[in-house]
């Protein structure tokens, strides 16, 4: 295991654009208006958790029902995709639960952090980078993630509603276009 900066900073890249966080706060503002206060850092270290355990149980999960990770990154880049339609378009075609009586484990840990589109980008790149140059990945964006958490009024105001809306849009073509890459290097295309 070696670190590499350019897988770092792909894979980094590639993390930020599926967790959204930035798209992610009018959802967060949202939940604290119905919740009231969220626990930033019980978010992020549940979040952190998941995708660890997923990054290194994930693939022995899915070879126990028979299922390559190849097969799973092809899946996965479907789901990519249609998140990233849900951006690019501004409709929904994922539903949320009802919100529970404390959002910060479910749903801002998971799924609206550590969600399917992020295990599944976890696996994915797994069977294309080295898992420390991941794991490093992961950890920025826990650590933006739990930035964005506490700053989400701040970001709100200076961004304000049009530019939130422009980072989701440019965010969401950069998920399009790792959907489509990861399809077709899973496919064999």
């Amino acid at each position: 295991m070696q670190l590499n900066f350019k897988e770092i900073v792909t894979a980094t890249m590639i993390l930020f654009a599926v967790i959204d966080i930035i798209g992610s706060v009018p959802i967060i503002i949202q939940l604290r208006q119905k919740n009231g206060h969220i626990r930033s850092g019980l978010a992020t270290i549940v979040a952190l958790v998941l995708m660890v355990v997923f990054l290194f149980i994930g693939k022995s999960m899915l070879s126990l029902i028979g299922i390559g990770v190849s097969d799973f990154a092809i899946a996965g880049s479907l789901v990519i995709f249609f998140i990233a339609l849900e951006m690019i378009l501004g409709i929904q075609l994922y539903k949320e639960d009802e919100s529970p009586s404390t959002a910060s484990v479910v749903p801002l840990a998971f799924p609206l952090i550590a969600g399917a589109g992020t295990l599944t980008t976890l696996l994915s790149l797994r069977a294309e980078y080295q898992v420390i140059n991941i794991l490093v990945a992961i950890v920025i964006n826990i650590g933006l993630v739990y930035l964005v958490l506490k700053t989400t009024r701040h970001i709100e105001r200076f961004l304000g509603t049009g530019g939130i809306n422009v980072l989701r849009k440019v965010f969401g073509i950069i998920l399009l276009a790792i959907a489509v890459k990861l399809f077709r290097t899973n496919l064999g295309v």
